[in-house]
């Protein structure tokens, strides 16, 4: 595949653009050939186990790491070679936010807005009132929650092109989570803002993105729209007259669970033959379903997403 050469003023270029980057740890992939573009004016989300390599590879995207081998352009640019044209243009959050302790929740936003012409005064109050952020509060008395909150109205008003997102909502109750992606939600609908939103919880995926790259111990498994992953995936499950004493080997099929009579298989759509199936196996299919997004990462990983612990190489 021919490296990814952009236009610095293209107004059609991707915001974002990785070509074939890896990046190495101690003798270990921590990203393998990762390759995919984000356009303007979506949400891309980043889903992938603990330790699949998100963090890192938006760290790349940030400038905060060089490239060991590929490339990394955002709005057409190094981010390493010119940080100051890249990250003026980006907002971040992390899952843990490092905000210090002995500032006021209104101290902060006056600080920060000073490092952003663009700075929205108007929209941030109206994020800490949604928030319910005392401005009078110290950082250190807030809760987890609340300093995620805080962290987001930081990375947001100055409404920036790029959203970073890694992981905002990790750890955080259920409420919490909620006010979060609402408010992504809320900002993606001004025209022409992109978010690259990194998760491991596919349920939060799902309600945000309309595109969507799988991450696995390093590896891109799929990048597609959203819609399409889960148009071209379908669940079955055959039914025996006969204990099967080996999973059947269906055309398409991406993973096949069960045992003896009855087989669940994870399937290409447009592979799917139904008279095929019954006319070579014998089988009835007693249920058929779109996969879940879960179903489909475990597909295509053989891992459920939030099964791993933290990956020692995917900082």
């Amino acid at each position: 595949m021919p490296e990814l050469v952009l236009s610095r003023s293209s107004p059609a270029e991707p915001v974002v653009a990785v070509g074939h980057l890896s990046r190495t740890f101690r003798g270990q992939k921590a990203l393998d050939d990762v390759s995919f573009t984000v356009e303007r004016g979506t949400v891309f989300g980043l889903v992938g186990e603990n330790g699949a390599g998100k963090s890192t590879l938006i760290k790349h995207v940030l400038g905060l790491w060089r490239a060991e081998s590929g490339t990394v352009r955002v709005f057409g640019l190094d981010p390493v070679a010119e940080p100051a044209a890249v990250l003026g243009r980006i907002g971040y959050l992390s899952e843990q936010p490092d905000l210090p302790g002995w500032m006021r929740v209104d101290e902060l936003l006056g600080y920060t807005q000073a490092f952003y012409p663009n700075w929205d005064s108007q929209h941030a109050e109206w994020l800490r009132e949604q928030f319910a952020l005392d401005p009078t509060a110290r950082i250190k008395t807030l809760s987890r929650g609340q300093r995620a909150k805080l962290g987001l109205i930081a990375a947001e008003a100055h409404r920036p092109d790029l959203l970073l997102l890694d992981e905002p909502s990790s750890g955080l109750d259920p409420v919490v989570r909620r006010d979060i992606l609402e408010a992504i939600i809320r900002t993606v609908t001004d025209a022409g803002r992109t978010v690259i939103f990194s998760s491991h919880l596919l349920d939060e995926i799902e309600r945000v993105s309309d595109h969507l790259g799988m991450l696995h111990r390093g590896r891109l498994r799929l990048c597609a729209p959203l819609d399409e992953v889960k148009a071209r995936h379908r669940r079955i499950v055959l039914h025996f007259e006969l204990p099967q004493p080996n999973p059947p080997t269906v055309p398409g099929a991406i993973r096949v669970s069960g045992a003896e009579r009855v087989w669940t298989v994870i399937c290409e759509a447009s592979r799917l033959d139904r008279a095929a199936i019954a006319r070579n196996f014998g089988a009835r299919i007693t249920d058929e379903s779109p996969a879940s997004l879960d179903e489909v990462f475990i597909a295509h990983t053989g891992v459920a997403c939030e099964a791993l612990p933290d990956h020692p190489i995917a900082i």
